[in-house]
C-alpha cells in the first residue's frame, strides 16, 4: 500500500488496480490519499471482499471501477478500457448491496465498538472516551440491538465482517 501510492504520486500513470488488503496501508486508504492530493490517477479497486462497508468506502472516495477478482481476465481489459473513457464500473453483486446494507451505527458507536475490539471493558471505553460508564453501556445496548447481535463481542464481530469498522 505504501509503495503504491508513492509509485502513484511519482509516476502518476494513468490507472492504478489495487486490491483491499495490501502491506502498509489499504487500497481503501491509497485510493482516499490519491484523491485528498487531487492526483488525475484513476483507480481500479479489485478485490475478493463483498463487504459492503468496504464498497461504500470506495464509492464515497469516488473510485473509478470496484469489481471482484472472480472476474476474467478479459473482464478486467473492458474494465480498464471503461475507466479510461471515463465511465465508472461497479459489481453488480455489491450495487446491490449498496441498496440494502448500509452502516446502522453512529459515529460514536462505531468508536465505542473499536474499543470493545479492542478488548476494553466498558469502564476502560469510559476513561478513555471522557464518557460516564452508564453512557458506554447504553450505547453498547444500542448497538448489539441495531445489529441484532448475542453480546459485545458477537456485535463487533458482525461489524467487522460488513466493514463498517
Amino acid at each position: 500500500g505504501n509503495v503504491a501510492f508513492e509509485k502513484i504520486a511519482q509516476l502518476q500513470p494513468d490507472v492504478a488496480i489495487l486490491d483491499i488488503e495490501m502491506p502498509g496501508m489499504t487500497g481503501l486508504e491509497v485510493l482516499s490519499l490519491v484523491r485528498q492530493r487531487q492526483l488525475n490517477t484513476r483507480i481500479i479497486i479489485v478485490t475478493t471482499f463483498k463487504r459492503s462497508g468496504y464498497f461504500e468506502k470506495a464509492v464515497a472516495n469516488d473510485v473509478d471501477a470496484y469489481v471482484l477478482k472472480e472476474r476474467s481476465i478479459d473482464d478486467l481489459v473492458q474494465t480498464i478500457h471503461k475507466v479510461m473513457k471515463g465511465e465508472k464500473e461497479y459489481s453488480s453483486s455489491l450495487m446491490t448491496s449498496l441498496f440494502t446494507e448500509s452502516n446502522p451505527l453512529t459515529h460514536k458507536e462505531q468508536v465505542v465498538l473499536r474499543e470493545i475490539g479492542n478488548g476494553l471493558s466498558s469502564k476502560e471505553i469510559a476513561d478513555k472516551l471522557f464518557l460516564s460508564d452508564g453512557t458506554v453501556r447504553n450505547y453498547t445496548s444500542t448497538i448489539i440491538d441495531k445489529l441484532f447481535a448475542d453480546n459485545r463481542f458477537n456485535a463487533w464481530k458482525k461489524a467487522i465482517d460488513k466493514g463498517w469498522l
